[in-house]
């Protein structure tokens, strides 16, 4: 699974066993074995779960291992969460493909509001060497580790999508209230191609959630997330006179059981769940009965945001 210990809103190894991060060895050990028992599928456990307890034994079993993610170093991620590749990162033939033309910086403000509220954690005057070291960000309260999570994942929508090719326009992190001047209240990104213009909200909830009344559900879950999209994508649409096709909320691969989930309309407009891997497949061929973009109007509505948005 890609969500063990490789998100900011990932538990800790010790979360998962359910421990202090301060246990002895012995104590260590046995908590290990009593989460095993618990979770294995044999005995009626959750199989992900035992999974994730192997991982975190991996992670922290030896003296060895647990001095090194006590560290920061014993994560599973190929890329820091500062957005660099690190030495195991895997090296990449160079792409030049023709890219979906893009405005805005993906993921700007979030990463901007985290290392704002990482200082203030910490305490003013405190140097911070590393603000993403993994061990300083998996100490932080959930609310912070939350807005790095989803400048990530914002960040890796922003890849996907450009890969689209020169027939999509992206905006990223625009401002859809009223005046123009709160920066929470954001879309993260518009594309716009042949299969209309949507509204997308990339998310990391730290985990799997669900679907209720067309509306996301989880233990992480604060607010009604479709229901702010939709009302956001409202607001742009009257300020540039253009008419959205749908909205979409972009999820981590595990945390939604169906790669493409269709929730209906929500306020008269088409929304989806829909998870990293899937994004782009949605995005060339539409959410069912979304209105389609054409020709001259793709043109002009092109040329109508362009005028009308503001980033963040």
């Amino acid at each position: 699974m890609t969500h063990v210990f490789d998100s900011p809103m990932s538990s800790s190894a010790y979360e998962v066993l359910r421990v202090a991060a301060d246990i002895d060895d012995e104590g260590l050990r046995r908590a290990y074995r009593v989460r095993l028992r618990e979770t294995h599928p044999d005995t009626g456990g959750d199989a992900a779960l035992f999974v994730q307890v192997q991982r975190a034994w991996e992670l922290v079993g030896t003296p060895e291992a647990r001095s090194a993610y006590d560290r920061g170093q014993g994560t599973t991620a190929t890329r820091d969460w500062g957005g660099a590749p690190s030495a195991s990162a895997p090296s990449r033939p160079a792409d030049t493909r023709p890219r979906a033309r893009s405005h805005g910086q993906p993921g700007g403000w979030r990463r901007e509001r985290y290392l704002d509220l990482i200082r203030e954690w910490v305490g003013r005057g405190v140097d911070i060497a590393d603000p993403y070291d993994p061990a300083l960000v998996r100490s932080a309260p959930p609310e912070i580790r939350h807005i790095l999570a989803d400048a990530l994942a914002e960040e890796e929508t922003a890849r996907l999508v450009s890969e689209l090719g020169m027939g999509y326009t992206v905006w990223h992190d625009v401002f859809a209230d009223r005046d123009g001047v709160d920066p929470e209240q954001k879309i993260d990104h518009l594309v716009l191609g042949p299969s209309g213009l949507y509204a997308l909200l990339s998310e990391d909830f730290g985990g799997p959630v669900g679907v209720r009344r067309g509306e996301i559900t989880g233990p992480n879950v604060i607010g009604a997330p479709v229901t702010e999209l939709v009302s956001r994508a409202r607001v742009i649409a009257r300020a540039a006179g253009v008419r959205f096709s749908g909205a979409m909320v972009v999820l981590p691969d595990d945390d939604v059981f169906d790669a493409i989930t269709e929730l209906g309309k929500v306020r008269g407009t088409p929304v989806a769940l829909v998870t990293r891997s899937a994004l782009t497949t949605l995005l060339r061929r539409g959410i069912t009965g979304a209105r389609e973009v054409g020709g001259t109007e793709l043109f002009d509505i092109r040329t109508r945001l362009q005028q009308r948005v503001r980033h963040v």
